[in-house]
Parts: structure tokens; C-alpha cells; sequence
């Protein structure tokens, strides 16, 4: 029953290419939730946690948390195979307005990553590769200020050249994307290990106490400990940690190039596993470098994860620095690649222009979206690194919000659809997918509250209320066309 469902749901498919494995969707959702968060920000994570035991429980708690929203992804996915299907599940169980309003904030939380990494990877050749011997010339071209971050020519070029590729690559198709995912999970994988196998050697436990200690004078983001508890100090790096795993969404948003005869019944635990494999990836990241030296002297530098390292070791930190840079490649390629079909599933349901449904015959890419991404993707390195900071937490909320409308959706379908051939269910049943809406509840209340620690400001409001208003004047002129047609 469940393979002939999922013949079924994907037999109009298009022209999209039938060709990710088990493997693909793994790394494609490992690959999206792990970019560069945990070379550049590691240190800011132990200084606003007070040190990094609180910010290992913290991130443990968020995988937990977030565990039961990649159970439903999971459930409906399978279900429901088909690309960009967060705006086909909302669409059956909401209607239109609301699968509307949710894919196109989903756009926005997922294709605003593509600039923003390649932003990181200019920010990494200035200002790590810039300052070593013999590499000065990478900023010898300043080409502007901009909100007081300094835009050089040669590393702008570079990141374009890394964007390119990406973008490249999608254009082919999405067995192509999924190798360069492949590679680049390997190689954030290796530095992992590469951080392990130093904290083991020179490093000790010791370093990572006392449990919880405020700190002053970091170097990086966040310059000092605001919150006075151990409790204070895990719920202040919690409530961060959602963005942090956003991109096991980007699984689903790709479900239509499976390839034929897969299992959906694992299909269905693959989310989930990429969720716990990344919480796993940053508590031993943060394990590592927390204790390679005293924390306290660790979060001094700017960078301070590639800065420990090149204390000890010049090669390992050309290592890291190479695997840093390239990190920032896999959630591109990934946000690319889901955001591309989303755009694709709300063109096929009439609410962007038709264009947008249209796939390459040969590649199956979605020509349209491929573009209109390629555009905003290119023009992110000249904005500056901090063009696109209040961007992350309207990141965050778009993407939460799309997780509890799918939440939604699921328990809804268990009463309006009970006999949808379902080869993966949500353990627990309707309670665990109530957990799912509770957590995106609670995710989205800390980030819209006044005063909470992760509560959204004016300007962060404004481009998503900016954003909204677009949409839905989009969404008026598609409708007004197709009414006049």
C-alpha cells in the first residue's frame, strides 16, 4: 500500500527527476541545518549560555524539542510525496489564503540563507584568509562601507565564484546538487574530528568549568554573559537553537525526486535522524572546542574555533579554515534547492505566476525559481556581512511558523482524511503530533513576545510585515490575471 501511494502521489510529476536515494535526503537535511554556525559562533554560544555545558544542554534540549515537527514532516512526506508539499498539505487542511501565506513565508525564511552563506563565505577570505602572511592582497581592493561592515573586492569574488557553482549545479538537476551535498557533509564531518582529535590531545575537561561562570570582554557577537543562572544560561541558548536546526524542512520540500522503489516507511525517520545527528554534531563541536583550552581564554577571539587552533597547530588551522569555508556551501545548496520547489508547488497551484511551475525537460529543475534565486543569491556578497544579521531571526520565525502550520495540518488530516495511506505515522499518534504544536507554539511565542530574550525588534518586524504585504499583493495580481483570463 504505501509504494503504490506514493506512485500514485507522484505520477503527475512534471518532468522532475526521480533520482534521490535515502543517503541524498540525509545529507540534503544534515547538509541545511549544518553550515557555518559552528565554526563562527560556537564561542558567542558559550558566552551567552555561560559556558559550554549549558550550551551542550541546550542544544541537546532543542533536538529534543524539535524531534516530534520531524516526525510530522515525516508522516505527511510520505504520505504525500511530492515537491514543495509544506503548501499542499496547508492547502488541504487550511485552504488556499493559508498555504498562500505559509509557503511564502517559507520562501522567504529559506531563500534569504542562499545570500546570506555566500555573505559567510566572503566574510571567512577577508578577514581569516586576508590576515594570514603572503594572503593581504585578498583585502587590498575595498570597495565600500556598508552599515560598518567593509564589502573588498577579491573575497566578493570569490564567494560569487562558490555561489555560482552552487547555482550551477542546481540548474542541472537534483542528483547533481545531492553529490556536492555528499561531499560537503564529509568534509564538515571530518572537522568534527579534526576538532575531537585536538580536544583529546591537548585539551582536558578541566577547561570546561565551572558549569556555568558570566563572562565579559568576548570577542565575537555577544560580548558578555547576560543571564545570572545555569537555568537563565541554557534557556538563553534555547531559545536561539531554532535557528540553528532550521533546514530539516528542506527534506520534504524535494519528496517528488525520490528515487523509484524507495522505502517511505524510512523515508519517514531519515527527518528526525537528520535533527538528532545534527544535535549530536554541535554538543561534540561544542564539547571540543570548550575544552581545548580554558573556555574563558577560548571565547576572547573573534573567530575563536579557527583562532584556538592556530595556536596549536598551522596546518590544522588551514584545515578547518578550508573545511569553514567551504561549510557554507551545503545549507546554499540545500535552502537553493527546497526554496526553488517551493516556489515551483505554489506556481502549479495558481498562486505565483504559472512560469514558476515550469521544469527544465532535461534537468527537471524549476527554471523560474532557479533564476529568480540565482539573482537574489548573486547579489548577497556585495550587501556586507551585516546587511543580513536582522534577517536571521525573521529566518527563524518564518520557518517555525511553517513548521506548526504543517503540525497543524497533520492532526487536522487525521480527522478529515483518516484513510490516506500513511507508511510513516508519528509515534504517539495525535499526541505526538500535539507535542509538534506545542513546541512551535512555544518556539513562536519567545520570539514575538515583548522582552523575551529572543523576542523580534522593530526592524525585524518590519521586513516581515514588508514581506507579507508583497505576498499578498503578488497573490491579488495573480488572481485578478487568472479572473480577466
Amino acid at each position: 500500500m504505501a509504494d503504490k501511494n506514493a506512485e500514485v502521489a507522484v505520477e503527475d510529476n512534471g518532468g522532475m527527476k526521480k533520482t534521490l536515494s535515502l543517503w541524498n535526503f540525509f545529507t540534503i537535511g544534515f547538509g541545511a541545518i549544518i553550515g557555518t554556525g559552528w565554526v563562527l559562533q560556537v564561542g558567542d554560544w558559550m558566552v551567552v549560555g555561560g559556558g559550554p555545558v549549558p550550551a551542550m544542554i541546550a542544544f541537546l534540549l532543542g533536538a529534543i524539542f524539535l524531534v516530534p515537527v520531524g516526525a510530522v514532516f515525516g508522516e505527511l512526506t510520505a504520505a504525500i510525496p511530492i515537491s514543495g508539499g509544506i503548501v499542499e498539505y496547508v492547502d488541504r487542511s487550511f485552504g488556499r489564503t493559508m498555504s498562500y501565506i505559509t509557503g511564502w513565508l517559507l520562501a522567504l525564511g529559506n531563500g534569504i540563507l542562499c545570500p546570506w552563506e555566500a555573505i559567510a563565505i566572503s566574510t571567512l577570505v577577508s578577514e581569516m584568509f586576508g590576515s594570514l602572511p603572503g594572503l593581504e592582497w585578498l583585502r587590498a581592493v575595498k570597495l565600500y562601507t556598508i552599515l560598518g561592515a567593509d564589502v573588498y573586492l577579491f573575497p566578493t569574488l570569490i564567494a560569487l565564484g562558490f555561489a555560482t557553482y552552487v547555482i550551477f549545479l542546481n540548474f542541472r538537476g537534483a542528483s547533481s546538487a545531492a553529490k556536492l551535498q555528499a561531499f560537503l557533509t564529509k568534509a564538515l564531518l571530518c572537522g568534527m574530528l579534526l576538532a575531537m582529535g585536538v580536544s583529546l590531545f591537548t585539551g582536558s575537561p578541566d577547561n570546561a568549568m565551572p558549569v556555568f561562570s558570566q563572562v565579559t570582554g568576548a570577542g565575537g557577537g555577544k560580548p558578555a554573559t547576560e543571564g545570572t543562572s545555569l537555568f537563565a544560561g541554557i534557556v538563553s541558548v534555547l531559545v536561539l537553537t531554532p535557528f540553528f536546526y532550521a533546514g530539516f524542512d528542506t527534506i520534504p520540500q524535494q519528496a517528488e525526486e525520490a528515487a523509484e522503489g524507495l522505502n517511505w516507511n524510512k523515508f519517514g525517520k531519515i527527518i528526525s535522524l537528520a535533527l538528532l545527528a545534527a544535535g549530536g554534531f554541535y554538543m561534540v563541536c561544542i564539547y571540543s572546542f570548550g575544552t581545548i583550552l580554558d573556555w574563558h581564554e577560548f571565547v576572547k577571539s573573534p573567530v575563536p574555533a579557527l583562532a584556538c587552533l592556530k595556536g596549536i597547530n598551522m596546518l590544522l588551522y588551514l584545515a578547518m579554515l578550508v573545511i569553514a569555508t567551504l561549510g557554507p556551501m551545503g545549507p546554499m545548496n540545500s535552502f537553493y534547492g527546497a526554496t526553488s520547489r517551493i516556489m515551483l508547488a505554489m506556481g502549479r497551484k495558481g498562486q505565483l505566476p504559472e512560469k514558476f511551475a515550469e521544469v527544465d525537460p532535461k534537468s527537471g529543475a524549476p527554471k523560474l525559481a532557479c533564476v529568480v534565486l540565482g539573482v537574489i543569491t548573486v547579489v548577497g556578497p556585495f550587501l556586507g556581512k551585516n546587511m543580513l544579521i536582522p534577517l536571521t531571526n525573521v529566518s527563524a520565525l518564518a520557518f517555525i511558523f511553517s513548521c506548526g502550520m504543517v503540525a497543524l495540518a497533520c492532526l487536522r488530516m487525521r480527522f478529515t482524511e483518516p484513510d490516506l495511506p500513511r507508511p510513516y505515522e508519528v509515534p504517539g499518534g495525535k499526541f505526538g503530533i500535539s507535542l509538534a504544536i506545542v513546541a512551535c507554539g512555544t518556539i513562536i511565542g519567545l520570539l514575538v513576545i515583548p522582552f523575551s530574550p529572543a523576542s523580534l525588534n522593530m526592524v525585524e518586524w518590519s521586513i516581515v510585515i514588508g514581506w507579507l504585504a508583497v505576498g499578498l499583493g503578488l497573490m491579488a495580481f495573480t488572481n485578478s490575471r487568472k479572473n480577466n483570463a
